[in-house]
């Protein structure tokens, strides 16, 4: 038994009482808004044969970078590989194996050939394009949804979706203009988007256009904080705004709500509570119990070693409370990451390792070593995932070490090159001054 959706696309083993959950599902992931796997439960119960059914759901777990939801991940390949499907579904099958199994770029590739033969499968798109976020693959982000985007058009469902990835990607390959005139169109049709919203986000923050940003995200927060799964992240964007205009009593303000009000346990959101509060460390704002609340959420995952970006935040929340037994577990964990033959093993070997050592040692005092560890990997730094916005802690970090190390012409030749790349930024400001003093005594 097969159906088929308002693109054409085949679905086998769905029903007609199976598959509007489904379709609820997808809508509620394009948004990142309401319990997509609630949903996409009832489609299963509903349509235990539904092969694209426990797809999905492995998707969204195999996406949660963490190593309890890759458990699920795999259940649900194992679910799936028996069932009957289309060649495009079979190779749906295939991607989420590999994708559980911790090879990444494999799965990219087969959804990527999926969706070259398939362009309206909104979920191979959307899919690829979030493991384009977390490989830190710039150019898929944007070229993936390129080479579909002829092939929609307004009016589709969906179809602001389209929008919102390719303005995301455009934003990470820099093409400034076109990712906030695509991110602004996705908007205005769903404003609900929350990926959308994100995509303008990141443009006016690497233009740093602060004040652009706080109105764009304060214009109608209900759009993108109502049941969305993705609005820490967007707080966090707009934390970073008030951030750079050194407005720090509103930064801990949105930490202390909306950001990490909650005190959430998912790496994701962790992630971005400890992302503010380095940044905080490094500008010696006292934080109070902060990092301790934090870091105490962190330590269940010391050893998890499944994902390196997740590691250099789970260290800054034990530097920044002190702990030295779970950062510890979490460097074995990375060396046994290391021994691995999935692609974290690259992440962690890459990147994340030299970085948390980084880290480690700025906790230390230690900003010669800091400087010594961060320099060879900030060309490479997108490797183990994220976005600019997000790797730029690795700069900011370099930097201040540069600065606390007494290093007056590397700390006038970081601040210089950030100043050129962030020319309005008053944080780059800040920094060129304390180079400049630092040259002076």
């Amino acid at each position: 038994m097969a159906l088929k959706d308002a693109f054409g696309l085949t679905y086998s083993g769905a029903t007609e009482a199976g598959f509007p959950s489904y379709a609820r599902a997808i809508r509620e992931l394009q948004c990142f808004i309401g319990d997509p796997v609630a949903a996409i439960d009832r489609a299963i119960a509903d349509d235990p044969g539904f092969v694209m059914a426990h797809v999905f759901k492995g998707y969204l777990f195999g996406l949660a970078t963490e190593r309890e939801a890759t458990a699920v991940a795999r259940t649900c390949h194992e679910a799936a590989a028996p069932l009957a499907g289309t060649t495009r579904e079979q190779a749906h099958v295939a991607a989420l194996g590999h994708l559980a199994g911790g090879r990444w770029h494999e799965a990219a590739r087969i959804v990527e050939d999926i969706a070259i033969d398939n362009p309206l499968d909104a979920l191979a798109l959307q899919v690829g394009h979030q493991i384009d976020f977390f490989t830190g693959n710039a150019r898929m982000l944007r070229d993936r949804i390129g080479r579909a985007l002829p092939a929609w058009q307004r009016g589709m469902p969906g179809y602001h979706a389209i929008l919102g990835m390719q303005a995301f990607g455009l934003e990470e390959m820099g093409d400034y203009a076109r990712a906030e005139s695509f991110g602004r169109q996705a908007v205005e049709i769903e404003p609900r988007d929350g990926w959308a919203q994100h995509a303008v986000a990141h443009v006016m923050e690497m233009q740093s256009r602060q004040r652009d940003g706080i109105a764009w995200m304060r214009a109608n927060p209900e759009a993108w904080t109502k049941d969305s799964f993705l609005k820490i992240h967007n707080w966090w964007h707009l934390a970073l705004f008030h951030y750079d205009l050194g407005e720090i009593d509103e930064v801990l303000r949105l930490y202390d709500g909306p950001i990490y009000g909650d005190r959430s346990t998912l790496a994701l959101n962790m992630v971005d509570a400890s992302a503010i509060l380095w940044r905080l460390n490094l500008g010696a704002v006292d934080v109070g119990d902060r990092w301790a609340v934090l870091a105490a959420n962190w330590a269940p995952k010391a050893a998890a070693g499944n994902y390196a970006f997740n590691d250099a935040h789970a260290m800054m929340a034990f530097v920044g409370a002190g702990l030295g037994e779970p950062a510890g577990d979490l460097l074995e964990a990375q060396r046994e990451a290391m021994r691995g033959h999935d692609d974290n093993a690259a992440f962690t070997r890459d990147v994340g390792h030299p970085l948390t050592l980084a880290v480690k040692a700025f906790g230390e005092g230690s900003y010669t070593d800091t400087v010594r560890l961060i320099r060879p990997i900030r060309s490479i730094a997108h490797r183990f995932g994220g976005s600019h916005a997000q790797r730029d802690v690795i700069d900011l970090t370099l930097i201040e070490a540069a600065l606390r190390s007494g290093d007056g012409p590397l700390a006038r030749a970081l601040t210089a090159e950030r100043a050129l790349a962030r020319p309005d930024s008053p944080l780059s400001a800040l920094f060129s001054r304390r180079a400049a003093d630092l040259s002076e005594n």
